[in-house]
């Protein structure tokens, strides 16, 4: 037998690990590596000096936070003559916060709002950051009891004074709206995405039709089409408010997008683990439930969370339907004689309390992939 000779490739040269730490290598490791990097470096310097300095000054320094004496004793009541000329006017978001929160909610019955959102937030921690063996309960509790009580308590009846949805508005309803979008749609959008991937042709054909429809259209159309249509299926002298229409709409809306956000996360499971769970003898449901829906999820968590970032923002499309969500009840309150002029502190306020939200999501989508991953992504 003869001898076969190897004949191993020379690795190439590897420069050898920098010796330098601290800040002044990273500066010069991150900022300042390059003649492009310096140049883009001091570009973006000079954009922060001239646009966080000012904006900083007219949120802040320039301000006005504190009411004039005259409407401290009761004189009369503020205005936004009130504030300086230079400075945003958060005169104008003191005075009218209850309202943006609660919209025209009355004033004596907001405890159940109140109690409602401390609800909705233990329901949210238990449910996601919650201990392990409480998440069943947790997971019952939010998805079950949360609805039935919040509706009951928002809506009333049963003891409580009826307050008609005509009246909710503000905050309070944008988060009604995401909550009720943002927990159906994930369900909903599972459902469709398996139908989508079906071998039945009716139920394939049905939710390519309707993912495909829904989808086609912006979302202003849904919501005037939920609003116009809904009530054309329903039996005569039979009418729905005009929230609930919103909610079937945007629901549906936010569905289409879901299933394939979910149906992409099943394309990217490999073939094998579904011969796997097959070669164990699990049933359809089974395999989905155990096996290839935790994967396809955590894989799609990014898209899954950009989804609902996109759909909270757009809840304030409902205002073209006559609902004054947060970002409506801010620009009906600029609109009063002794606030014009303030709706750009108005906007400023509502782009800062969407932000935190979204912002939150994100972070905590982060935290989700960060915890669930297994060790194989880059």
């Amino acid at each position: 037998m003869t001898e076969e000779t190897v004949t191993v490739a020379p690795k190439p040269d590897l420069p050898p690990p920098s010796a330098a730490t601290g800040p002044v290598a990273w500066l010069k490791e991150n900022l300042f590596s390059s003649p492009l990097n310096i140049a883009l470096t001091i570009i973006s310097l000079l954009l922060l000096y001239l646009i966080v300095p000012p904006l900083l000054n007219w949120i802040i320094v320039g301000a006005t936070w504190v009411f004039p004496t005259e409407v401290i004793i009761g004189d009369r009541s503020p205005r936004y003559a009130d504030c300086g000329p230079d400075g945003a006017c958060w005169l104008f978001v003191r005075t009218r916060i209850e309202q943006f929160i609660f919209g025209f909610y009355p004033e004596t019955e907001r405890w159940r709002v109140i109690l409602s959102f401390i609800l909705g937030a233990v329901g949210i921690y238990g449910l996601l950051g919650g201990p392990e063996r409480f998440r069943r309960q947790a997971a019952i509790g939010f998805f079950v009891v949360f609805p039935i009580l919040s509706f009951w308590l928002l809506r009333g009846g049963l003891g409580l004074l009826p307050v008609p949805t005509s009246q909710w508005g503000g905050f309070m309803l944008t988060l009604v709206i995401a909550l009720v979008g943002i927990v159906l749609s994930l369900p909903f959008g599972i459902l469709l995405a398996l139908g989508r991937r079906s071998n039945l042709p009716i139920v394939h054909l049905l939710c390519v039709i309707f993912i495909e429809f829904v989808r086609g259209v912006p979302l202003i159309t849904v919501i005037f089409m939920a609003n116009i249509m809904l009530p054309l299926f329903l039996p005569p002298g039979y009418d729905v408010n005009v929230l609930l229409r919103v909610l079937v709409g945007t629901t549906a809306f936010v569905s289409a997008y879901m299933a394939e956000v979910v149906r992409g996360g099943l394309q990217a499971i490999p073939k094998g683990q579904f011969e796997g769970a097959m070669a164990l003898g699990l049933g359809y449901w089974q395999m989905m439930r155990l096996i290839i829906l935790p994967q396809a999820l955590r894989v799609s968590i990014p898209s899954i969370v950009n989804t609902f970032i996109g759909f909270f923002k757009d809840t304030t499309l409902v205002s073209m339907v006559g609902l004054y969500d947060f970002l409506n009840m801010v620009k009906a309150g600029s609109k009063d004689a002794n606030w014009i002029g303030a709706d750009l502190t108005g906007y400023t306020f509502c782009a800062i309390v969407y932000w935190v939200c979204c912002f939150s999501m994100s972070r905590y989508s982060m935290h989700l992939e960060r915890k669930l991953h297994t060790g194989h992504k880059r």
